[in-house]
C-alpha cells in the first residue's frame, strides 16, 4: 500500500468535524432578548423622565434629582460586573426572570411612594433588576450571534435604547395625568418581560446542556507582558470614551427638558417630545451602528460616532427651537450608534470573560451616567441650567481619543498572541 493511499485511508477513517453550531445566528432569541431589553429600559428610563413630575408633586431640588439618578445607576453599575463575573464562573439562566422580578417590584413600590426616601428605595430595586438583566442579556446575545456579533449586539442594544426613548412619551401620557400611580402600568410591562425571560432562560439552559456554547478562550500559554499592558491601556481609553458618552447623554436625558422650559418657555409635556427625538434617533443609530461596524470596523465606528457629533453638540445650546429638534435627532443618531459597538470591542479585548466585560462596560455606562446626573444636578443648582448645558456641549470633542485605540486587526493579533 502506498503512502498516499495510507494517508487517504487514514483521513477517511477519521470522523469529519461537526459544523460549528455557534456560527448560526439565532434571530428568534435575539429578537426576544431585544424585546425584554426594551421593556426593562423603558421602565428604568422612566425614573429620570419623571423628574418634572416629582418636582411638581414633592418639590425636590435638582440635587435631589441627581441623588435619585445616582442611586439608580450606581446600584446597576456596582452589581453588573459582579453578576457578570458570577455568570462566567457559573452560568445561571434563572437570573433573567429573577432580575425582571426586582424591576416589577420596584415599580409597584414606586406607585405607592409618598416620600423622597420611598422613591429612593423603589429606584434601588429597579437598579438591582437592571444589574441582574444586562450582563446575562448581553451573554445571551453573544451566544445567539453566530458570526454576526455586531448585528446581534445592535439588536440587543436597540431594544434598550428604544425603551429609553419611549420614557419621555410615557411620562407625558401616563405620569403627568396619573402621577406616580402610573407606575402600575410599568409593573405590568415588567410582568410581560418575566414571561419572555422564562422562554429565553429555557433556551439558554438547553444550549448549555447540549454543549452548543462554550466560552471562547485565548490561546494556550502566558500572554506577552507588553501585549497585556497594551490591552489594559486600550481598556482605559475605552472607559474614558464611555465616560464622555454617558455624561453627555445624561445631560440631555435628565436635564435638557429643564433647559428647554427655561429657554423657550415650553410646558413639561412639550419639552418631553424633544428628549424623545434625541433618544428615539439614538435607538435607530444603535441598530444601524452594529452592521456598519461589522463592515467598516469597530474602532472606526466608535470614532465616527464622536467626531461627527462633536460640531453639532457645540451648536445645540444656541439653536432656535426648530433647529434644536433637528440637532437633537441627528446627535442622538450619531452618538448612540456606537453604544453596542463599545460592548463588542470590550469583548474582543477580553475574549474569555463575556459576562464580566459586558457587565463592566454597561455597568460603567450606568454608573458614570448616574454620577454625571449627580454632579450636573448640584452644578445646575449653583450655576443655572444654561451655563452647564453650554459646557456639556464640549464633551464629545474628547471622542478624538479613539485614535489611541488599536485597530480591529491589531486587536485580534493581541488577543491571540502568547509566549
Amino acid at each position: 500500500m502506498s503512502l498516499n493511499s495510507l494517508t487517504k485511508t487514514g483521513s477517511a477513517s477519521r470522523p469529519l468535524p461537526r459544523p460549528d453550531a455557534g456560527s448560526q445566528t439565532i434571530y428568534r432569541i435575539l429578537i426576544a432578548i431585544g424585546l425584554v431589553h426594551l421593556l426593562n429600559d423603558s421602565v428604568q428610563s422612566v425614573i429620570p423622565a419623571i423628574f418634572p413630575v416629582l418636582q411638581d408633586s414633592m418639590g425636590i431640588s435638582y440635587s435631589q434629582m441627581g441623588w435619585i439618578a445616582f442611586a439608580l445607576n450606581i446600584t446597576a453599575s456596582i452589581m453588573q460586573p459582579v453578576v457578570g463575573y458570577f455568570s462566567d464562573k457559573r452560568p445561571t439562566p434563572a437570573l433573567l426572570p429573577i432580575g425582571m422580578g426586582f424591576t416589577c417590584s420596584g415599580m409597584i413600590f414606586l406607585a405607592f411612594a409618598d416620600s423622597y426616601m420611598a422613591v429612593m428605595m423603589s429606584v434601588i430595586l429597579v437598579g438591582l433588576g437592571s444589574a441582574a438583566f444586562h450582563p446575562e442579556g448581553s451573554k445571551v446575545s453573544h451566544m445567539a450571534a453566530g458570526n454576526r456579533r455586531g448585528l446581534a449586539q445592535s439588536i440587543f442594544q436597540v431594544g434598550g435604547n428604544a425603551g429609553q426613548s419611549l420614557a419621555p412619551l410615557l411620562t407625558r401620557w401616563v405620569f403627568i395625568p396619573f402621577g406616580l400611580m402610573g407606575s402600575i402600568g410599568f409593573a405590568a410591562l415588567a410582568a410581560v418581560g418575566i414571561a419572555v425571560q422564562i422562554f429565553i432562560a429555557r433556551w439558554y439552559g438547553q444550549t448549555l446542556k447540549s454543549g452548543g456554547y462554550a466560552r471562547k478562550k485565548a490561546a494556550d500559554g502566558v500572554m506577552n507582558p507588553a501585549v497585556k499592558k497594551n490591552i489594559l491601556y486600550a481598556f482605559f481609553i475605552l472607559i474614558i470614551l464611555v465616560f464622555v458618552r454617558s455624561w453627555y447623554v445624561s445631560s440631555i436625558g435628565s436635564y435638557y427638558a429643564f433647559f428647554l422650559k427655561d429657554t423657550f418657555s415650553l410646558s413639561t409635556q412639550d419639552a418631553q417630545i424633544y428628549i424623545f427625538l434625541f433618544l428615539g434617533a439614538g435607538a435607530l443609530g444603535t441598530f444601524f451602528g452594529g452592521p456598519l461596524a461589522d463592515r467598516f470596523g469597530k474602532r472606526n465606528m466608535i470614532f465616527a460616532s464622536m467626531a461627527f457629533a462633536a460640531p453639532l453638540s457645540l451648536l445645540l445650546p444656541y439653536a432656535n427651537l426648530f433647529w434644536t429638534g433637528v440637532l437633537l435627532s441627528i446627535i442622538g443618531f450619531i452618538m448612540l450608534s456606537s453604544f453596542s459597538i463599545t460592548v463588542v470591542y470590550a469583548q474582543m479585548l477580553v475574549p474569555g470573560k463575556i459576562g464580566t466585560v459586558s457587565g463592566m462596560i454597561t455597568g460603567l455606562a450606568f454608573g458614570l451616567g448616574g454620577l454625571g446626573a449627580l454632579v450636573l444636578g448640584n452644578w445646575i443648582d449653583a450655576a443655572g441650567i444654561s451655563p452647564v448645558m453650554q459646557v456639556c456641549s464640549f464633551m464629545p470633542l474628547l471622542g478624538f481619543l479613539t485614535f489611541l485605540l488599536p485597530s480591529d486587526k491589531k486587536l485580534a493579533t493581541w488577543t491571540d498572541r502568547t509566549v
